[in-house]
């Protein structure tokens, strides 16, 4: 395949970027020695050239513009890569990239053979710690950092999370392991408002959670609020006020009881927290400090995250003050920031341009010829198929873990409200008990959690729901391979982590049309939990909805194709049932006419189907978007407990199975994902062809060697 050519520039215009220019790709080293002012220049430069890059690559934008002076603030002041830093989520971490070395590459956001949208190890030794996911930073930090203690090594190390990942209990449990060993880490906090995505939408007027209440008060518009708080950060992490406060503590120790003293110890936090929050009321301080401070914490801020001059000085007297010991706990840094700085539309725009496609900024002609809509996304078609049940069904509601907007409940929000919709924040753990705990009281929960997610829930699943048999109903999207995401959000492993788990109903869909089916279905099934998984791609749109769904009998598959000569059935699960019949179509061209079945559900299997296949064929298939120990180990044991892999009194089967090889599918476009997998039309016909000739089944010779069909050849050329 050609490879992917980095353009010289995006579709922004163009901008000298001579301090940028400097450093090269050599690193951080050249920032060491620029005054506030370049560090300030440096970052308008910076933010220019992440505008430009993912203008062309797409992505997401918001996180990272927010974060721009902060990159640079955190690399002038810190000695990465020996000290690390280390990302959470990671979704912001294009000016970073920008920064280390990358430059060169940056048009390769996302793209195959390209950079990755998070931090990634094994793309350079500045990515201390890869990401993804949500909420590890601060448990990585740690463990760095007792790492170096236990080897008598020098650094640093900084966690950086936002107040969305700082919702889920991993932050909470490492920071309390922290504050217990005295960890000298340094958790950046950054604040911009932006729990949930979007965090405003329909009738949700308010971030998610106490917690967000408990950082609000004062944001980065409130100029004056913020400037005192700026300043007494000043204060209070100054050589002099750091060895006051050693001193007095000293002094107690020494002179007061230890009632008395540890009394004292505390009158520390509660002095620092009073006078940012009675003499400054408005200023936005309010009781947070003390929060933090509790787990063993140093507490400074809110500050201006993006003032350059206030960031500098803070990261620098942090850093010298855990060196010379004048601060010997962690410290939390709470920085007040704006998703999308620096770009108005972002600012405009009510997810702050959280993720953006390619070409983004380009206005569309006023000529521009009208294209038709494409067909809606799979996750639409699930959001209206459950609104539709629970119009007739009060009992239904709908849990989602701080994505709205990527489950589809947003809409399911928009028509019921607030009193049917839970948004849980970044807490799967949290959100999957929470859903048994509703299906306990009597109602219908939907727990709408992305395929990779649920994996940070999977105790909960077994223990709290699994094990009760409490009717709780899991949604899975991005089941599968998820394009330019990468492996960190592919959906690769739920069948198999589910299909081991007893008393638990697993189906997956096919087409837009069996996934109405089986929102249905799931919504009348009350006595067992149950999961849909389908894959993150749009409707066929060739398939009318259905007006009135059916309800599909748990362990029933279907016929979808009858081939006349009983040589090879084909049996797929979910998402891949249109490639086994384009591989069915192509096999005509040898001879051979298949027949393909979807199974519909993994758990209970449909052993009267599979059976049939079995007996009725010399080879036998199977097709799933999942890693092994999944959709075919069910197959396989239900063929060898039932002797039909023994050869004995029949016919011998032939059996191979298609699923995601052992190693992980880096990012890249879907089409182009699928081919690397092996789950393609192509490579069914080519496993199809194999094992065919394994059975002892003559076939023709076919057009050509390249067995590719001619959908397929058309989707990876597009690619």
């Amino acid at each position: 395949r050609p490879r992917w050519a980095p353009p010289k520039r995006g579709y922004f215009p163009p901008k000298p970027t001579p301090l940028l220019d400097s450093l090269g790709n050599e690193g951080t080293r050249g920032m060491k020695g620029m005054s506030v002012e370049q560090l300030k220049d440096l970052a308008e430069e910076v933010r220019w050239q992440v505008l430009d890059a993912v203008s062309v690559t797409g992505g997401h934008l918001g996180a990272g513009l927010g974060v721009v002076e902060l990159t640079v603030a955190l690399h002038a002041v810190y000695d990465a890569p020996r000290d690390e830093i280390c990302w959470d989520v990671a979704h912001q971490c294009q000016p970073h990239k920008v920064l280390t070395g990358r430059r060169d590459r940056i048009y390769t956001l996302r793209q195959g053979g390209g950079l990755s949208g998070f931090a990634k190890r094994k793309e350079s030794e500045y990515d201390a710690f890869g990401a993804g996911h949500s909420t590890t930073s601060i448990s990585a930090a740690v463990g760095f950092e007792e790492a170096r203690k236990a080897q008598g090594k020098k650094g640093h190390s900084v966690a950086v999370i936002g107040d969305g990942a700082i919702t889920g209990g991993m932050a909470w449990e490492a920071m309390n392991h922290a504050g217990g060993l005295g960890s000298k880490i340094v958790v950046v906090l950054n604040d911009n408002g932006q729990v949930s995505l979007p965090t405003f939408y329909n009738q949700v007027q308010k971030p998610v959670g106490a917690l967000s209440e408990t950082l609000a008060g004062t944001s980065v518009e409130q100029g004056r609020g913020l400037q005192i708080q700026d300043n007494f950060a000043k204060l209070e992490t100054s050589e002099g006020f750091q060895r006051g406060r050693q001193f007095l503590k000293a002094a107690s120790k020494t002179f007061l009881p230890e009632q008395l003293s540890s009394a004292a110890a505390k009158r520390d936090e509660y002095a620092r927290d009073f006078v940012k929050t009675v003499p400054f009321r408005g200023s936005g301080a309010s009781s947070k400090g003390e929060l933090f401070e509790q787990l063993g914490f140093y507490y400074v801020g809110p500050i201006d995250g993006h003032n350059m001059e206030t960031l500098f000085e803070m990261l620098q007297k942090i850093k010298r003050e855990h060196e010379e010991g004048l601060i010997n706990k962690p410290v939390l840094l709470h920085i007040k920031t704006k998703k999308g700085n620096g770009y108005e539309p972002a600012q405009r725009a009510s997810d702050k341009l959280h993720a953006v496609k390619p070409k983004f900024n380009v206005p569309k002609p006023a000529d521009a010829p009208k294209v038709a809509p494409p067909p809606a996304p799979l996750t639409k078609v699930f959001a209206d198929a459950l609104v539709k049940e629970a119009e007739t069904d009060e009992k239904i509601c709908a849990i989602t873990a701080a994505m709205p907007g990527g489950t589809g409940i947003g809409i399911f929000e928009k028509r019921f409200g607030p009193e049917r919709t839970f948004d849980c924040g970044i807490a799967e753990q949290h959100a999957v008990t929470f859903a048994a705990g509703l299906a306990a009281g009597g109602l219908k929960p939907f727990c709408a959690i992305y395929s990779t997610f649920l994996q940070r829930g999977y105790d909960q699943l077994v223990h709290d729901v699994a094990l009760q048999q409490l009717p709780v109903r899991f949604i899975l999207d991005r089941a599968g391979l998820v394009g330019d995401d990468g492996p960190t959000h592919g959906g690769t492993f739920d069948l198999s982590f589910m299909a081991c788990i007893p008393d638990m109903l697993i189906c997956a869909s096919a087409d837009e049309a069996e996934l109405v089916h089986m929102v249905h279905t799931l919504a009348k099934i009350d006595d067992m939990p149950t999961a849909l998984r389908y894959p993150r791609a749009s409707a066929y749109g060739d398939l009318e909805l259905p007006a009135e769904p059916r309800f599909l009998e748990p362990g029933k598959g279907r016929i979808s194709r009858e081939g006349r000569d009983n040589t090879l059935a084909i049996l797929s699960v979910g998402g891949r049932l249109r490639e086994c019949l384009a591989a069915a179509a192509e096999l005509e061209k040898y001879g051979v006419s298949a027949t393909v079945a979807d199974a519909r559900w993994v758990k209970p299997l449909d052993e009267k189907l599979v059976s049939l296949l079995a007996t009725e064929h010399k080879v036998l298939l199977t097709v799933e978007e999942n890693a092994i120990g999944g959709f075919s180990a069910q197959v396989h044991q239900f063929l060898l407990e039932g002797g039909h892999l023994d050869g004995i009194n029949r016919t011998p089967l032939v059996m191979r199975s298609l699923m995601f090889p052992d190693r992980w599918i880096d990012h890249n476009q879907p089409v182009l994902q699928y081919d690397d997998a092996g789950l393609n039309a192509s490579q069914i016909v080519a496993k199809a062809l194999a094992a065919l000739e394994r059975a002892g089944v003559k076939v023709s010779e076919g057009p050509a060697k390249d067995v590719a069909s001619t959908s397929h050849k058309k989707q990876v050329a597009k690619a």
